[in-house]
């Protein structure tokens, strides 16, 4: 049983900054890609930044590239979203999201597990 747990979230001012981190059970999440995740209120969720198993590619969506950066620590068994000048298009429920085949993706599909989610908001 694989288990994704979020934390990190919370109130920011716009232009702040916040770090999630995920940890993820299980012996092999050094094979894993992972993903983040968002979802704001009445919106679909959406893509918000990859690593591959390695952490050797990092992937973004265009709304927060040069504002985040995703990283992963295998010894930790731990994956972080770093986001930076933040503003109020960012607040929603982030979540991470583990890929076992280790082929990473934009696609929420290609995920299969899930964490529960951390709120951010953040405040203009």
């Amino acid at each position: 049983q694989v288990q994704l747990v979020e934390s990190g979230g919370g109130l920011v001012p716009a232009g702040g900054s916040l770090r999630l981190s995920c940890a993820v059970s299980g012996r092999t999440f050094s094979t894993y890609a992972m993903g983040w995740f968002r979802q704001a209120p009445g919106k679909e969720r959406e893509f918000v930044a990859g690593i591959s198993w390695s952490g050797g590619r990092t992937y973004y969506a265009d709304s927060v590239k040069g504002r985040f950066t995703i990283s992963r620590d295998n010894a930790k068994n731990t994956v972080y979203l770093q986001m930076n000048s933040l503003n109020a298009e960012d607040t929603a429920v982030y979540y991470c999201a583990a890929d076992p085949y280790g082929l990473g993706s934009k696609t929420a599909r290609s995920y299969m597990y899930w964490g529960q989610g951390t709120q951010v908001t953040v405040s203009s």
